[in-house]
């Protein structure tokens, strides 16, 4: 299972620099997922879910504000005004 190297900032910090196997969220013309070896570019984020899964198995999931992504060869980058991680009951 490839993986990549995610790491989500807000103005507060850094919120997660961890490798990942996926990360949906919703850019500027819908909803998109990064897997290892996307093609590299940019867009901007609208508010809403983020998901994030791990090389474990698991799944983290977030709420995010407005944004931007970038998307590296190896790095892939998440920078929000806000986010806050969504408990699992």
């Amino acid at each position: 299972m490839s993986t990549y190297r995610l790491m989500i900032s807000t103005p507060d910090g850094r919120i997660f620099n961890e490798q990942a196997v996926a990360l949906i969220v919703r850019a500027a013309e819908g909803d998109m997922a990064v897997l290892a070896g996307h093609v590299p570019m940019m867009t901007t984020l609208r508010p809403g879910a983020c998901r994030i899964e791990l090389p474990n198995g698991k799944t983290r999931q977030g709420r995010l504000d407005n944004g931007f992504l970038t998307v590296g060869k190896d790095e892939v980058i998440l920078l929000s005004s806000t986010f806050e991680w969504v408990e699992e009951g």
